[in-house]
């Protein structure tokens, strides 16, 4: 009989057997069993999908801000300083670029539990990853909003004045900016629907192409990495509780 009420404790899914628990003489009522291990081998698995997939993203992100540095591929205009002033800012370098290359590099390594990080797994990682990741985030927005407002301003290029009526000589400044306020013009609104208007800028040659393919490049970039960062601030969360490794 008791051999059969043994049996039957046992078996129970809401129960942990002596050894396993904080005290080795009761019986401590738990989670179902099984449940903690398959989260963390979420949390585990999760790190291993964000982490490189942060790694590309952050890559792309400083290669598309540099490339924002050389207008129509040419670096004179870089020396000169005639840059865009969102593309000499580097939101994709320090924003999207290094923030969210900290958060990836530590997430991979703690996702794959590398020889070189000893306590790969452990809570203390965990939240170390979380707190990394939202630091990430706020890059990433970063970098999402300033890549916006270089989109929408339009790029700083040679242009005719006169077609905007500032003058009768070509300068460097925004075409699609009123010069002196710096108010919108009402260029800014449909100049990326309407490319007729792009011939305004004179130099550097295709500055208008260039910029708005690499920032849209940069707004796409940092949304997917705001998307990512979220998913890994959610996941160092659980792993806080649950640990990374499913093998402990």
């Amino acid at each position: 009989m008791w051999n059969t009420c043994w049996a039957i404790i046992n078996s129970h899914p809401w129960v942990m057997p002596p050894g396993q628990g904080s005290s080795e003489r009761w019986w401590t009522l738990l989670a179902p069993r099984g449940i903690a291990p398959r989260v963390a081998m979420c949390v585990g698995t999760c790190s291993r999908i964000v982490g490189p997939c942060l790694l590309v993203l952050g890559t792309f992100s400083i290669a598309a801000n540099i490339l924002l540095l050389f207008p129509g591929g040419a670096a004179k205009y870089l020396l000169e300083g005639h840059i865009t002033r969102h593309a000499g800012i580097l939101p994709g370098v320090w924003g999207g670029g290094v923030t969210v290359l900290l958060a990836a590099a530590h997430t991979t390594a703690v996702g794959w539990r590398c020889a070189s990080c000893s306590d790969c797994g452990t809570r203390r990682n965990a939240f170390i990853s979380a707190v990394l990741s939202k630091l990430a985030l706020l890059g990433a927005a970063a970098c999402f909003v300033l890549s916006g407002v270089g989109l929408t301003n339009g790029p700083l290029c040679f242009y005719n004045a006169s077609e905007n009526g500032c003058g009768h000589h070509p300068l460097w400044g925004y075409p699609f900016l009123e010069a002196g306020g710096q108010e919108t013009d009402p260029r800014a609104g449909s100049y990326l629907r309407d490319r007729g208007t792009w011939s305004i800028c004179l130099e550097p040659a295709g500055v208008v192409s260039w910029n708005i393919a690499l920032f849209s490049l940069l707004l796409l970039i940092s949304a997917a990495e705001m998307v990512l960062a979220s998913i890994q601030i959610l996941n160092g969360c659980l792993g806080c509780l649950c640990g990374f490794c499913e093998g402990k």
